[in-house]
């Protein structure tokens, strides 16, 4: 009953989106920059990954930097876009992003039945903001495998999306730090304390 109640919430954040913003790229721009709004991109990359024309592409980027959603900075030939944290809506905008894609349901579905988690960072594409459909965590502290799996699965049916998850101990991530450098990531978990 709970899965359905909070996979209805996450459709009702779709039509929502949808029903104020009618333009489907604008969407998926707000989307990329909103899901990890550390990450930037210019505008070839983005008609590139969205198989639209870079003239569709500048348009919605223009309006999108016209309200101060995003920001732009120009280095050399290439201008580059990135959320703007500083926006009033920013926090809202962040939050409905996770919740398109479910991460925020993942993350607090692992954190209360698996165990002690102590950070968890979303890697690869989704951390560069791109909903490519498989969702690659990584969580480190001490978590119970069998039921990780046993939730990823069921998560995955609920999600509509493959998630591919990393376990390790704080002393295998202390070792992990160069390869993570080199990949787009972000912490989206961290213990208090």
């Amino acid at each position: 009953m709970s899965n359905k109640i909070e996979h209805k919430g996450i459709a009702m954040v779709q039509n929502l989106l949808s029903g104020i913003i009618h333009s489907k790229l604008k969407i998926k721009i707000l989307m990329r920059f909103f899901l990890n709004p550390d990450s930037k991109t210019y505008l070839r990359q983005l008609s590139s990954d969205f198989d639209v024309s870079s003239n569709a592409v500048r348009s919605e980027l223009n309006h999108l930097s016209g309200s101060d959603l995003i920001i732009s900075e120009k280095d050399g030939r290439k201008i580059w876009y990135q959320a703007n944290k500083k926006h009033p809506l920013f926090p809202e905008l962040g939050s409905m992003a996770k919740k398109v894609i479910g991460v925020d349901h993942v993350i607090e579905s692992i954190i209360t039945r698996l165990g002690n988690i102590e950070e968890a960072y979303l890697l690869d594409d989704y951390a560069m903001g791109k909903d490519t459909g498989i969702i690659d965590l990584l969580l480190i502290g001490d978590i119970d495998n069998f039921h990780l799996h046993d939730l990823s699965r069921k998560a995955e049916r609920y999600l509509k999306r493959k998630i591919r998850h990393l376990v390790m101990s704080r002393s295998e991530f202390t070792g992990f730090q160069t390869d993570l450098a080199s990949r787009p990531h972000f912490l989206i978990w961290k213990a208090k304390g």
